[in-house]
């Protein structure tokens, strides 16, 4: 069970008033809540911008944004067509309640790293977002529908923290696959490969693809690499084994999508993109 709150998915056509019959429309498909992926198709539309920020269109005519775990509120979403008419949509993201454990008499050593090793995560955190940063090609292998990487149980989910001792650590920002070491992991969807590190401090064996426009995945504590930096990978390709690399209690998966530098929720990417996905749309937005 994913553990997952159930969301309204958001699927509709927004459209700016009937002033000429190429009046700028978006399509949106995507959870309308913190830790969110959203595909917006376009008809009619020269230029997007979220929050005042441009989002490049695809060849396809789609637009592909998302909202960090603690985003919420409104957003503000610009169409302009090419006829100059302009189309703004306030997109409300729901903030959403994330699992909290609290855990005391953890031996301080056992939560903190010496200095040492804060100074070797703090240079591979660098290269990580390094990696991220430069994933911004026009490809849009996001489009798909995506897949599961991995078989096994759900044991972790998007969102949840730990406070040891009194101190909040970092939220989890993937969705966590249990499952004995050596089993396969799959490309959820094509991409290339942007990072592939084999011993990195917290997440050991650690591969980043990217998918274009700034869509990113990220799969951590691997027993074994089966591509490098470069490779390009078509959905379902084997890419690595699951693993108990970095600091881990047991071999998992912690598989991670971002936009951009934002962490989003893998388990609604799942929901909402899959061939699985059925769409609905909510009645408040029917």
């Amino acid at each position: 069970m994913f553990g997952v709150l159930t969301v309204a998915m958001a699927s509709f056509t927004l459209a700016a008033a009937p002033v000429s019959s190429e009046a700028p429309t978006i399509t949106l498909t995507g959870a309308h809540v913190s830790g969110g992926l959203l595909i917006g198709e376009l008809e009619h539309a020269a230029a997007v911008e979220l929050n005042g920020n441009p989002l490049p269109i695809t060849d396809s005519g789609h637009v592909v944004f998302g909202f960090g775990r603690d985003v919420s509120g409104p957003q503000s979403l610009v169409i302009t067509g090419r006829n100059g008419q302009t189309l703004t949509q306030v997109i409300d993201i729901k903030p959403r309640k994330y699992n909290i454990d609290r855990v005391d008499g953890v031996p301080q050593k056992t939560v903190t790293p010496d200095p040492e090793q804060q100074a070797r995560a703090r240079k591979e955190a660098a290269k990580v977002w390094a990696a991220r940063n430069n994933a911004n090609s026009q490809r849009a292998d996001f489009l798909a529908p995506i897949k599961m990487p991995a078989a096994g149980r759900i044991s972790g989910v998007y969102g949840s923290q730990r406070i040891f001792n009194g101190t909040p650590r970092n939220p989890h920002f993937g969705l966590d696959i249990a499952a004995p070491t050596g089993t396969p992991v799959f490309a959820p969807w094509a991409g290339k490969v942007v990072l592939a590190e084999n011993d990195l401090f917290y997440s050991g064996g650690t591969l980043i693809i990217e998918h274009g426009y700034g869509v990113t995945t990220t799969y951590i504590h691997l027993h074994k690499l089966h591509v490098q930096v470069g490779d390009e990978i078509q959905q379902g390709d084997r890419i690595a084994e699951i693993g108990a690399t970095g600091r881990v209690t047991g071999p998992h998966l912690d598989w991670r999508i971002n936009w951009r530098h934002e962490r989003l929720d893998p388990a609604l990417a799942i929901e909402f993109f899959s061939e699985a996905a059925t769409n609905p749309v909510p009645a408040a937005d029917r």
